[in-house]
């Protein structure tokens, strides 16, 4: 591992991508570092996602449960799947299946809006009488 200014350059045989970038000619693979130029250590998100959990006082959860609220939140707003897949960072729509949770509010107003689209014609006649 070599400081290089910002970050750190971690040998690339080291890590699967890391050998992926070596195969295509790239020296070496950047690590985030801290405020003062070190590596990140593994859980430092992990504590600094509890204490804003904490500080905002909302009950806890995992910081990777916030992707599948993100995408569940643009699936309720009716955001189009190709925006959502790029904001998203998905490549392919198996994504959204994954992340995207279809919400008892969203089952209601798909059964609502078929209801009535059949018996709007009914509803119609039965006013004429």
């Amino acid at each position: 591992m070599r400081w290089c200014g910002c970050f750190w350059l971690i040998d690339p045989c080291r890590t699967s991508r890391g050998a992926r970038l070596a195969s295509c000619g790239r020296k070496g693979v950047g690590v985030f570092a801290s405020a003062l130029g070190k590596p990140l250590s593994l859980n430092s998100d992990y504590r600094q996602w509890k204490a804003l959990l904490q500080a905002a006082g909302v009950p806890d959860g995992r910081l990777h449960d916030t992707r599948h609220t993100a995408a569940t939140v643009r699936l309720v707003l009716g955001v189009p799947e190709r925006t959502v897949m790029s904001v998203m960072g998905w490549s392919s729509t198996a994504m959204a299946a994954r992340y995207q949770h279809v919400t008892d509010p969203i089952r209601r107003d798909v059964a609502d809006r078929i209801g009535g689209l059949l018996w709007a014609e009914r509803k119609g006649a039965d006013d004429a009488d």
